[in-house]
């Protein structure tokens, strides 16, 4: 299995690159075998179908990197170092998680010690981390200007994280400092004038991808966009719902449209 998938554009490139860390559901089997067979065989934390719901980037000149192992094997979206990325109280799963969103232990057999987890960051963290910047690098060598999209989605509710469910989008931006003004009213201006409850900065504001490659003063701006899954999933957010997914295809292009016009 490839550690990842990139979707090249089929249109004349823009300089948009959309990360999707925790689309993946593959586990290696020496991993596998030791995670609750249950757990593993559809892991809940996986933002499923995210790929699918974003597969229309190539034709708009937009790059893509997907992840293809599961973020239980190692999660792309956290810091290297272990550092928790808030303290407010919330269930943080950590780099190598050994629990899901909610406490709930995803190990039968033995927990990755201190040296699996360097294997693993070593194995599939840090080769995702150096293709993204490869790909942003050369973006800003193309067009002086480059802008990474970390795509996510949650399930609407996960009580051990909060207690009243989850807005319907979230865009984050590490509290306005991952991207220019000027970019993030183009992606915010759009999502608040579509049929959805919309947030910014809160409760997500950009993981590790969005904190540690947003640097626009290097022409390196970055967004996260969180999403409850029934805005594109049934309500049990185990299916992949086409009508639901095509309106909110319908709002991403039209987002990712206007924040194009802002990066000329």
């Amino acid at each position: 299995m490839e550690l990842y998938t990139i979707h090249n554009p089929i249109a004349d490139e823009v300089p948009i690159l959309i990360s999707s860390p925790h689309s993946g559901t593959y586990f290696p089997p020496h991993i596998k075998s030791r995670i609750k067979p249950e757990l593993a065989a559809r892991p809940d934390d996986a933002d499923w179908f995210i790929d699918k719901l974003y597969d229309f980037a190539p034709s708009m000149g937009i790059t893509m990197i997907e992840a293809n192992y599961c973020r239980w094997v190692i999660d792309l979206n956290r810091y290297p170092q272990r550092e928790p990325l808030y303290f407010d109280g919330r269930v943080i799963t950590g780099l190598c998680p050994v629990t899901d969103f909610n406490g709930l232990a995803l190990y039968d057999g033995k927990k990755p010690d201190y040296r699996e987890i360097e294997q693993r960051l070593e194995d599939y963290f840090i080769p995702y981390h150096k293709k993204v910047e490869e790909l942003l690098t050369g973006m800003v060598e193309r067009h002086g200007i480059a802008l990474l999209f970390d795509a996510h989605s949650i399930r609407k509710s996960v009580p051990g994280i909060s207690k009243q469910p989850f807005p319907d989008l979230i865009l984050g931006d590490n509290d306005l400092t991952s991207a220019s003004p000027a970019i993030i009213a183009a992606a915010y201006e759009v999502l608040e004038k579509g049929p959805f409850e919309v947030q910014h900065n809160i409760p997500f504001k950009g993981g590790y991808i969005t904190r540690f490659f947003g640097k626009p003063e290097n022409h390196i701006h970055a967004l996260q966009l969180e999403m409850s899954k029934t805005n594109y999933m049934d309500d049990d957010e185990i299916k992949y719902h086409e009508g639901r997914a095509e309106g909110m295809r319908s709002l991403l292009k039209d987002m990712f449209i206007n924040i194009i016009a802002t990066l000329k």
